[in-house]
Parts: C-alpha cells; structure tokens; sequence
C-alpha cells in the first residue's frame, strides 16, 4: 500500500491499538502527542496497555489527569521526564523503570520494550517519500521499527524538523507503517532554563577547563545552560553529545563551533536527541552541518573517545566524600535516569586531551533551609549514578578539583574544599569520625 492510502485520523489510527498492549509513544521532543491523545480518548475501552517513553517534555492529558482505577495505562521508561514524573508523582500513575544506560537502548528496546505498536512523530516526507525521524527520535526509533510486532504509526508533524544523519529514515511504504495521520503543530518544545548567579559562578570555573578546539558535551538544566553560553570564549569547538541544546545552535550561529579540529566526524555537529524551542527545530532543519544519529553509536565510549580533547560536562544533584556522584535519584525516589552520564564520563577520559566534568552547586535551600549537596554519605535508599572510580573532575562556586589521582585522605579534603565554608567544618569532622581523614 502506498503511503498516501495510509493517511488517517488520530482516532482512526489508535484503533490498531488492543488490549494487552505495548506501546510506544516518543522520546523526549518527538513524543506523538496527537496519537497519544487518541489513544487516551480510548481509555473505556482498554485494558492493560503499557506505555513506553522517556524524557516527556511537554503537557498532555495522559500525565496530567489524576490516575483512577480502572484507567488502562501505565508506562515503562528508560528515563523519566518531567510529564513522566509528574504523571507518577502528582497524578499517581504507575510506572516501571529500568537502569540502562543509553548506549545500550537497543538491549533495552529489544529485553524490556517489546512493542506491539509504536507511534512515531516524524518530519513531512522528503521528494522520495522518506519520513526523517526527527529532533529526537533519531536516538532510537531505529530500534523500536525493528522491534515493533504489529503496527508502526506516523505522526508527520509541520514541526518536526528534517534531521540528517545516521538511520534517520523511514519509508512511507515500509511494512510496518500501517496508518500515517499529519498535524501541523510545533515539535514539543523544552524553554531555556533561567540561570542563577551560582550557576554563572560555576560556568566561569568550568568553561576555564576547557581549551579552543575541545570537542563538548553538555546536558540539560540551566548549569549546563550557563556552560553553553559562556562557550563563547572559545574558538574552533566542536559538539559530539547526546543531547543537542539551546546554547549549542547559538555557538554554532556565533562561529564558536566550527568542528574542525575534532579528527572524528569532522565539520558535523553529532548528537541523538534534542531539546529546545522550536527556533532551534528550525535551525536543525536540512541543516548539513549538522548529524543526528543513535545512542549506541553516540553514547559509546569508544567513539566519543575518537574525539580529540572531548570534554564532557555533567551535572549532579550531590557528591559524598569518596567522590561518588548521585545524579538520578534521591532517597527511594527515581527522579530520571542514569542516561549517559557514566557513557561520557568514561570516552571524555579515554580522548587525547580529554576531561570529564561533574557540576553542582554546593548547596540547595529546602523550607527556608540551607543544605550541603556535599555530604559524608548518600542518603537511604539513593543510588549512585557515577562511581568514585570512574569520577575525574568535580567542580562548584568554589573550585574546579581532578580528584581521580588522589590518595582517598587528600581527595577526601579536596571534595569538602569544594563546599559551602558553612558545612565545611562538620564534613572534616565526619570524616575524621569515620577514619576517613
């Protein structure tokens, strides 16, 4: 069947949908949001469908209306966003969720998704009939096609940019596609965050540890957001990173990035998914300078290791003393996912020239309290992200320290140089408690 006779209705096509489901519905900005919609107009008549997803970035009604009993869905995700996080925590709704890391989600697409349906968002058809998957799904949707048992569904959105790339494609005529409904909306879209004074205070100490001509990665919040936009003191970068973001289009329209002197993948700027306003959509756009292509070949540490003076910047949510990072969960609450982080961490410090950098503030405030995210040890039930052995640099307001090397006494005082001076004294003294210093 040609694509053409596969174009449909929302509400026609979600009726390939039964009970007893798998089904997936997106990845972070190329979420299908107009299927899923449909699919949760069908909430009466289903029963038992597991919604596979991760990183929602965007409302809709299937994570912001309060969970019932006798509602059919519950999702399943390899990292959870925040309409993943609010539909759990606010409205109640039930999840799975699994640790993987992003290289490996064919391994979790193939052991743990198992689509029965998948619905996919997609940018309008090329001259020869071909579907780009997008801002996002280019990270993954590869593996959920091949995985897909019954039925592949295309959202062809006005606003989904057209990406080049790595298995970027799909026909409009391929097997699977059985229904193919068109929208003209806006890809999902992910506002800058506001930056802080901390955080321009990190940013400086940070951007001071990476020289012209570093290949970067950054991640998502608005310390990285700070970090990207303080990037415009340096020349001749390039970008191979998980995530393309708001700061990496403007240090590419500036000239800051010109990726030349990356010697892996030259003149492109590499990523696997992206999130961001739909300028920046617009920009990706038959953009020939810039390359998406999947997690398993992005986040492998060998590749990104290829990268000459790859600098990999992550942030954390704290740091105990032995220099473990906790940057997914908190106490027994999943917050997002391990993701990448420990992907980059490893292929930055196997690169020529290259450093892995932890960033944090040194503190948080809770009911008017001020808090150390730098501690003595992980609370209950916490689970660390990045271990102490993979850990090279930790930076806050107050330093930027290459513990990796350190004897555990002298890495032990270098972590508490890099807290708030108020909760210094307490950290010695645990520490000396505990034999650690």
């Amino acid at each position: 069947m040609a694509y053409k006779d596969k174009i449909t209705t929302a509400a026609e096509a979600v009726k390939l949908v039964k009970s007893g489901d798998r089904v997936y519905i997106g990845t972070s900005s190329s979420f299908a949001y107009e299927l899923l919609d449909a699919l949760y107009d069908r909430k009466d008549e289903l029963e038992d469908i597991t919604l596979l997803c991760a990183m929602s970035i965007t409302p809709c009604r299937m994570f912001d209306t309060d969970w019932e009993e006798g509602n059919p869905f519950r999702f399943n995700t390899f990292f959870l966003g925040a309409g993943e996080r609010k539909g759990h925590m606010k409205h109640g709704m039930p999840y799975d969720y699994t640790s993987f890391h992003l290289s490996q989600i064919d391994l979790w697409v193939r052991e743990i998704g198992k689509p029965d349906v998948s619905f996919l968002q997609v940018s309008p058809p090329d001259e020869d009939g071909m579907f780009c998957y997008g801002s996002a799904g280019i990270c993954d949707n590869i593996y959920f096609v091949e995985e897909t048992k019954r039925a592949v569904i295309l959202e062809s959105n006005t606003g989904s940019p057209y990406v080049y790339g790595q298995d970027n494609l799909i026909s409009g005529d391929h097997e699977k596609v059985k229904a193919i409904i068109e929208t003209d909306k806006n890809a999902p879209e992910l506002m800058p965050d506001e930056i802080d004074e901390v955080s321009k205070q990190i940013a400086k100490i940070v951007v001071a540890e990476v020289p012209d001509g570093a290949t970067i990665q950054l991640g998502l919040g608005k310390m990285s957001t700070a970090i990207g936009y303080d990037l415009t003191q340096r020349n001749d970068l390039g970008i191979f990173s998980e995530l393309f973001s708001e700061p990496m289009a403007m240090l590419m329209k500036n000239g800051n990035v010109t990726n030349k002197c990356k010697g892996f993948m030259d003149g492109k700027s590499v990523f696997s998914f992206s999130a961001g306003t739909q300028e920046m959509y617009d920009f990706m756009d038959h953009n020939p300078d810039i390359y998406g292509a999947p997690f398993p070949f992005v986040n492998d540490a060998r590749n990104i290791a290829k990268n000459r003076r790859m600098i990999s910047i992550n942030s954390a949510m704290a740091v105990n003393l032995f220099g473990e990072v906790i940057a997914d969960s908190m106490g027994w609450h999943q917050q997002s996912a391990v993701g990448g982080q420990l992907d980059f961490v490893k292929g930055a410090q196997w690169s020529e020239g290259g450093k892995s950098i932890i960033a944090l503030a040194s503190t948080f405030t809770r009911n008017g309290e001020l808090r150390s995210k730098i501690n003595l040890q992980v609370g209950l039930g916490t689970c660390v992200t990045t271990p102490r052995s993979e850990v090279q640099y930790v930076a806050t307001e107050y330093g930027c320290i290459n513990i990796k090397n350190l004897i555990m006494h002298d890495r032990v005082r270098a972590i508490i140089s890099l807290a708030h001076p108020q909760f210094r004294d307490q950290l010695t003294q645990e520490a000396k408690d505990y034999g650690l210093l």
